[in-house]
Order: C-alpha cells, then sequence, then structure tokens
C-alpha cells in the first residue's frame, strides 16, 4: 500500500455521519465539525426543534444534514433511526455514540426508574445502535468507524459531582468499546472512544450549579471548551487512523489525577 506524506486526510467526503445526543453541547458541535469535513450527517436527538436549527445551520454552510428523532431508551426507535439516516443519505458509515445523562444523586438514593434511564441511554441504547450500524456496514460490505463518547469520570471519581452510576456507565463504555473492536475488526469496522474531562456543555453547567466550579482546582483553571475535542474526533472517523481501534483517547487538559 501506498499513502501520502503525511497521511494525515480528514476529508469525509462521501461519507454519512450518524451522530446522538446532536440538539446540544458536544453532540451539536460533533455534527458540526462532520459536516464541515464533508460528510452528510444525520443528526438524532429527542429536541427536535433544536434539530432543525441545526440542519439550517449546516445546510446554509453548504452541508447535508438530516434530523432524527431519537429516545435512546426506546429501541425501537433506535432501530428506526438508522432506518432513516440509510434511506435518506446512504449506509452510516461513520456513528458518534454521544447521548448520554447523569444521575446527580447518591447512590444509595437512586429510584429504579433513574437507575434504569441511565443505563438505558449511556449503555443499552449506544449498544444496540452500534451493533445496527455495524450490521448493515457488514451487510453492505463497507468499512465503518464507530466512536463513543467514555468519560474522565470511568477513570477517575471523588464522589463530589454525586454521579456513581454515570461513572459506572462511562466505564462499560470504555470497555464495550474495547470488546466491539475485537468483534469488528475482520470487517474492517474501527471502534474507539473520547474520555473528555469536564468540558462545557448543559450537563456541565448542571453539575456546576449543583457544587460550583471545580475548575480552581484543575492545573490550568480552566473548563474545557468543546472546539477543543474536533481534532481528536475528525483522527479517529478520518482514513488516517485506518490502523486504529479499540483505543480510548483521554482528553482531559490533565484534570484528572492519574
Amino acid at each position: 500500500m501506498s499513502f501520502p506524506l503525511p497521511n494525515a486526510s480528514t476529508d469525509l467526503t462521501g461519507q454519512v455521519a450518524l451522530v446522538t445526543g446532536a440538539s446540544v453541547g458536544l453532540g451539536r458541535r460533533f455534527a458540526l465539525t462532520l459536516a464541515s469535513a464533508g460528510a452528510a450527517v444525520a443528526v438524532a436527538a429527542r429536541r427536535t426543534d433544536k434539530l432543525e436549527e441545526l440542519r439550517k445551520e449546516i445546510e446554509a454552510a453548504g452541508g447535508t444534514c438530516l434530523p432524527v428523532a431519537l429516545d435512546m431508551t426506546d429501541a425501537e426507535q433506535i432501530l428506526h433511526a438508522v432506518e432513516q439516516a440509510e434511506a435518506a443519505l446512504g449506509t452510516v458509515t461513520i456513528l458518534v455514540n454521544n447521548a448520554g445523562v447523569t444521575d446527580a444523586m447518591r447512590a444509595h438514593k437512586m429510584p429504579l426508574e433513574l437507575i434504569d434511564s441511565v443505563l438505558d441511554t449511556n449503555v443499552r441504547g449506544p449498544y444496540i445502535l452500534s451493533c445496527e450500524v455495524a450490521r448493515r456496514l457488514i451487510a453492505a460490505k463497507k468499512p465503518g468507524r464507530i466512536v463513543n463518547l467514555s468519560s474522565m469520570g470511568a477513570y477517575s471519581y471523588n464522589g463530589n459531582a454525586a454521579a456513581t452510576l454515570y461513572s459506572v456507565s462511562k466505564a462499560a463504555i470504555a470497555r464495550m468499546t474495547e470488546v466491539l473492536a475485537v468483534e469488528w475488526v475482520r470487517y474492517g469496522i474501527n471502534v474507539n472512544a473520547i474520555a473528555p474531562g469536564l468540558v462545557s456543555s448543559e450537563m456541565t453547567d448542571g453539575m456546576v450549579g449543583r457544587i460550583g466550579d471545580p475548575s480552581g482546582a484543575f492545573p490550568r483553571k480552566r473548563i474545557g471548551d468543546p472546539a477543543q475535542l474536533d481534532s481528536t474526533l475528525l483522527y479517529l472517523v478520518a482514513p488516517s487512523s485506518e490502523f486504529v481501534t479499540g483505543t480510548v483517547v483521554k482528553v482531559d487538559d490533565g484534570q484528572s489525577p492519574r
């Protein structure tokens, strides 16, 4: 094989991406980033009004965008979302499992309904969605990229955030990434994950409202901006990362102890 020098292309022309949790925050930024790199993007979330605003922004910049209503706790909606995206844009070749919720409650106080909601949204939903996208890629004999959103909370937890189950669920996502990478490598499907530190988002705003701004304790005294994940996302979905699968990339500005 022959590769250009440097082998660093992030051209996603001809690719079809599906981004969950795309109505706000990281998911919204991810959708804009992928569209800017040339991918046609299906954006999925529960708040369809926000998705419509995102569609207009992407299309105004010359991109292609399909809003898809999706509740990650509903397995039938998950399967239908992939079907919708494929029917409108073609086989999904890039999946970004970004949708997630936090528990914001001490473990011993969590009702069963909240436990189910966190695990369904953060673990069960992404697993079902990944399997459906992979199934269609394998049938179409196409390679693909799956990027899961884990968290540094999977590796470091001090208890102040009252997010024990969130931490557990993101650890599960990291392990899911590793094992699905092994499962699907023979089909040319790469599965990787990003584990961000504290980055500005609706979820972060809620946490700061509960416990205060923790950035004073960070080495660089700052909370991350979603734009600072662009390069990691593009690397993991780009042609130049063909040899990378089963990896969790920690992007946290040194916030968390190692």
